[in-house]
């Protein structure tokens, strides 16, 4: 009779060990909440956003090739998921003692000329950088808030699309239709994709970007 009452607890443990894995895998990491600083000098955090269900996390810099090609692409997916409350917030995490032209000036410059509409913050402790475990320019996360603990989980990481050069080609739209996917109540199909870019050499780290 004694062996019986350790079954439940057997099953409690399981359920809550099952659990810890599910919520703690690659794609589904716990994103805590930032501060860093936009091109316009206000502090922006996901906190501010109270009605937020996610966020496009986009890791993108000034100087990047690649990057440079989805500023207009960018532009057009906030407008689009913004008013169902799914923010952009674009970041550079590039180390600026290394490179100059990654400076919060020339951000400032780069967030004019490209007409974004959306934060473009810099993380210069790189320290959100190393939350999301971004490793080049351009990549992108989706985080999405789990309705019971409202804390913000990785659902998305990858490529925007799979045609840098020639969007209006790109067959595979990755970072929307994960959003679609979230939108509808749906696991994402595709969580995880591989995208390529300049590499993000934090501090102290000697090599060239490219």
């Amino acid at each position: 009779m004694k062996n019986k009452g350790y079954i439940p607890i057997l099953f409690v443990l399981l359920f809550a060990f099952t659990s810890f894995s599910f919520l703690t895998n690659s794609n589904e990491k716990l994103i805590k909440n930032f501060t860093l600083k936009s091109v316009d000098n206000k502090k922006v955090s996901l906190n501010d956003y109270k009605d937020a269900k996610g966020f496009m996390v986009v890791f993108i810099c000034n100087k990047c090739p690649m990057a440079k090609l989805y500023s207009e692409r960018l532009n057009k997916i906030n407008e689009k998921y913004k008013t169902q409350k799914v923010y952009l917030l674009a970041i550079n995490s590039m180390d600026t003692l290394a490179y100059a032209e990654e400076s919060f000036k020339l951000m400032q410059k780069k967030a004019t000329k490209d007409k974004f509409n959306f934060p473009y913050l810099q993380d210069k402790k790189q320290v959100v950088a190393k939350q999301f475990n971004a490793t080049h320019t351009p990549q992108a996360f989706i985080i999405w808030k789990n309705k019971e603990s409202n804390k913000f989980l990785i659902k998305y990481q990858g490529a925007i699309d799979d045609n840098a050069t020639e969007p209006e080609n790109a067959g595979n739209h990755y970072l929307t239709s994960a959003i679609d996917d979230l939108l509808q109540n749906k696991p994402v199909a595709k969580p995880k994709t591989d995208s390529f870019g300049c590499r993000i050499f934090f501090r102290g780290e000697k090599q060239n970007m490219y």
